[in-house]
């Protein structure tokens, strides 16, 4: 049996498969399904029930997920050296409504034949210029403080 392969989509660079200027979807509540999200070209997913995340934990794991997107386009032909790049994300909330991010802290850990210096920079790349999840974040005033863990 041939395994099945995912395409991989590319939300944050270069071009992407999200239209530039809009983002389009719908969150409903039945009370069989409990709250369920479409995307504009009709992904479905759970939200805030035993089987799915939180409405922020999904911005949270978007943060992440949209930094690690934003490295591994930018290791390019070194992607085949990468054995693995995890990103363990936390954070605070405030005490008071509306709860928002105060602080996040994200760990990457990187294992393969990759420069750490070019592994920083792509970090720093996707904070300051491409990761648009994270920058809403930082510019609601949450802080964020990262840290590289290479592995051979």
């Amino acid at each position: 049996m041939t395994p099945t392969r995912k395409t991989l989509m590319k939300p944050t660079l270069e071009g992407g498969v999200f239209p530039r200027g809009s983002v389009k979807g719908e969150v409903a509540w039945t009370e069989e399904g409990g709250y369920v999200g479409t995307t504009g070209d009709g992904k479905q997913f759970g939200i805030y029930d035993s089987d799915s995340p939180s409405p922020m934990e999904m911005v949270l794991h978007g943060h992440a997920a949209c930094s690690l997107i934003d490295i591994i386009d930018g290791l390019k032909h070194r992607k085949e050296n990468v054995g693995f790049i995890r990103i363990e994300v936390e954070a605070d909330r405030a005490a008071q409504s509306p709860k928002v991010f105060t602080s996040v802290r994200m760990r990457y850990i990187v294992s393969g034949d990759v420069p750490e210096t070019l592994v920083r920079r792509l970090i720093g790349s996707s904070h300051e210029k491409f990761c648009s999840v994270g920058i809403m974040i930082t510019r609601s005033g949450a802080s964020l403080d990262w840290s590289l863990e290479m592995k051979p």
